[in-house]
């Protein structure tokens, strides 16, 4: 059950990263309001699974799923760049946050 909270907290972390692009430095109101609910969500979930589980792996599969999403959704949703070598890269974020979830760092 940790391990599913550190993954509903990256994918609103992804969340989060995208409402800060779309506010413009805090100057839209809704995408600002939708950065605070994510970022809230996700430090909170975050912070749930910290008590099951080590620190070291749950933040870099946190950060994984987050930096990972983030960069997909910008690719198909917000013109980022696409390359082969982008896409690899991620997919290394993407397999390492595997191996960390079945490292088995939970108490």
């Amino acid at each position: 059950m940790a391990w599913l909270l550190v993954v509903v907290a990256g994918l609103l972390e992804t969340g989060f990263a995208v409402c800060l692009k779309l506010s413009h430095g805090f100057s839209r109101l809704w995408p600002t309001v939708a950065f605070c609910v994510f970022a809230l969500g996700s430090f909170g979930l975050l912070t749930l699974s910290l008590k099951k589980l080590d620190v070291g792996p749950a933040y870099a599969v946190w950060t994984g799923i987050g930096a990972a999403g983030t960069a997909i959704y910008g690719m198909i949703f917000l013109d980022d760049l696409v390359s082969i070598l982008k896409i690899v890269s991620i997919s290394l974020v993407i397999i390492g946050v595997i191996g960390l979830q079945l490292s088995g760092s939970a108490h």
